[in-house]
């Protein structure tokens, strides 16, 4: 299920509810502005949040709770340094620095202030992106929605109170430390938190950041302030930049990525193409367009994408696989095949699934012994790991249409075991088990195929071709007829077989339009015109 819609229309509380209630597993995506956060959804409870390009303060947070200390800390981003791949709270664990429920329970509170934060959004779109879920997220939790929102809205309706002062994070406040030392007054711990930090330099976002607070609190503390009289506006920070910066640059492209990975490629190509204009040579940036394009099935302006790509110095395999798939997705096989040749002259003769794009572009092509022999040196490539699922799919095909309908089957089988939810392998099982002669399989195979993905025309029509041939027309007819509705030119044999359908039926005028879409498909198509003459003459 896909959601999408106007934070103006639908607040954020009730599209939480509304997923909560559903029981969903996806991802929400919510953009404001130049800000992004995303609350992942496992079974109606979050899982997971954050806000893209905000610091991960997860070591500050912990040293003001007083879970570890400052050296424990700083020990754990110098071994990072060495680690790349670590996060600094799994170094921290491994550290015996602190316990993993210690952990656990800030990263809980750290998740549980962004879906805060993205209360105060009133402005801006969400979407949600089914089945998706967070990657390498080594901590998840499992939050009720439900449980937040009241604190959710009595944080919304002091927000709108702080934010008549403090109306960006970029300001700039002072404390008046007389004025304060004068009046006596006991500052409650979150203000006294943050007096040291508020120095006439730092603005809100870097108070946020050094104190390991989150902004609700830290606003909250600063609204106080100002308003008894103790602190005051001196400036912003933020002033034009006569230069572009990295951090600007990286801004763009991690909204980029982060509204990729969630689907929301328009504004992914916007961010990206941002980052094209500020650093013209980022092939990076012409990469993921090139990706986002071929998503959206726009192959002509995902092979100029590449095509830029792949002229760059240092141009990685990825960009020439990538054209090639683009290539062969509109027919141009020569040149797919020429840019798979330079993907393995820039290191990618062990890839597998270049080899799998080897055997792809062959089998388009009409050389099946070419693509046999590609499949068959892509497999040991793999590994230990069993081959990906459309390597199965088209070796198998490969196998068929050389005739060698044992060798598909037992490719198939194979397949199945490994990736029994990929829908196209069930399909080719199917076709396989037909031409077997073995019709109840060919029937459970392509039963079993639609419940994966009632999406895949071919598999309404193979299921339609398997009730056609047992004579179970009304059945066939509804499995025809969802498939041209998927895709109107699927191929002229299911036209015949509808107007064959019609006609037994005593549709006549039915029968002749669809014989009439066969004969458009397929013009020397002689029963489609026999059975059009002899119709055609009893009317």
């Amino acid at each position: 299920m896909a959601i999408k819609g106007s934070l103006k229309e639908a607040s954020l509380p009730d599209v939480l509810q509304l997923l909560s209630m559903g029981k969903k597993t996806g991802c929400l995506a919510v953009t404001h502005r130049n800000n992004f956060g995303y609350v992942y959804f496992d079974k109606g409870l979050i899982s997971y949040a954050s806000i893209v390009n905000r610091r991960d303060r997860i070591g500050d947070i912990l040293v003001k709770a007083g879970a570890i200390t400052q050296t424990q800390l700083d020990a754990a981003i110098s071994a990072q340094a060495l680690h790349r791949d670590k996060r600094i709270g799994e170094l921290l664990v491994a550290q015996g620095a602190v316990k993993r429920e210690q952990l656990h329970a800030q990263i809980r509170l750290q998740i549980e202030e962004a879906v805060y934060y993205l209360f105060t959004w009133t402005q801006g779109t969400f979407n949600f992106e089914a089945d998706v879920r967070p990657e390498e997220q080594d901590f998840l939790v499992s939050i009720n929605p439900e449980s937040l929102l009241l604190e959710g809205a009595r944080r919304v309706d002091e927000w709108s109170l702080i934010e008549k002062k403090i109306s960006s994070l970029d300001l700039v406040f002072d404390v008046d430390r007389r004025k304060l030392a004068e009046s006596g007054v006991e500052l409650p711990e979150d203000q006294r938190q943050i007096m040291d930090l508020l120095d006439g330099r730092r603005d809100v976002q870097a108070v946020i950041e050094e104190s390991g607070m989150g902004e609700f609190d830290v606003g909250k503390a600063i609204f106080g302030l100002v308003s008894a009289g103790f602190a005051q506006r001196v400036g912003k920070t933020k002033a034009t930049e006569p230069t572009v910066s990295d951090a600007r640059v990286d801004e763009h492209r991690n909204l980029g990525i982060a509204f990729y990975k969630t689907g929301m490629l328009d504004e992914a190509m916007r961010e990206f193409r941002r980052v094209s204009e500020l650093r013209e040579h980022d092939v990076e940036a012409r990469f993921y367009i090139g990706l986002a394009l071929m998503r959206q099935q726009k192959w002509s302006d995902a092979v100029v994408a590449f095509r830029e790509c792949v002229t760059q110095p240092g141009a990685r395999p990825a960009a020439f696989h990538n054209l090639a798939h683009a290539l062969e997705r509109l027919g141009r096989f020569d040149e797919a095949k020429s840019a798979l040749d330079g993907a393995i002259r820039r290191g990618g003769a062990k890839d597998p699934r270049i080899q799998t794009s080897l055997g792809v572009v062959a089998l388009r092509g009409g050389d099946l012994v070419s693509a046999d022999s590609a499949f068959s040196a892509a497999r040991p490539l793999f590994g230990t790991k069993p081959p990906t699922a459309p390597w199965y799919h088209y070796a198998a095909l490969t196998a068929a249409l050389l005739g060698d309908l044992e060798r598909a089957y037992t490719l198939l089988t194979e397949g199945i075991g490994s990736h029994p939810h990929a829908a196209p392998l069930h399909n080719n099982m199917a076709a396989v088990q037909e031409r077997r002669g073995y019709h109840p399989e060919a029937l459970s195979a392509a039963e079993r195929g639609v419940l994966e993905d009632t999406g895949l025309p071919q598999l309404h029509k193979n299921l339609g071709d398997c009730h056609y041939r047992a004579a179970r027309y009304d059945d066939a007819m509804e499995c025809y007829l969802r498939a041209v509705k998927l895709s109107p030119a699927l191929g002229d044999d299911i036209y015949l077989k509808l107007g064959n359908i019609r006609f037994k039926r005593q549709e006549r005028e039915e029968a002749v339009r669809c014989w009439e879409q066969s004969l458009a498909l397929d013009p020397e198509n002689a029963i489609v015109r026999t059975n059009l003459e002899a119709v055609r003459q009893v009317l």
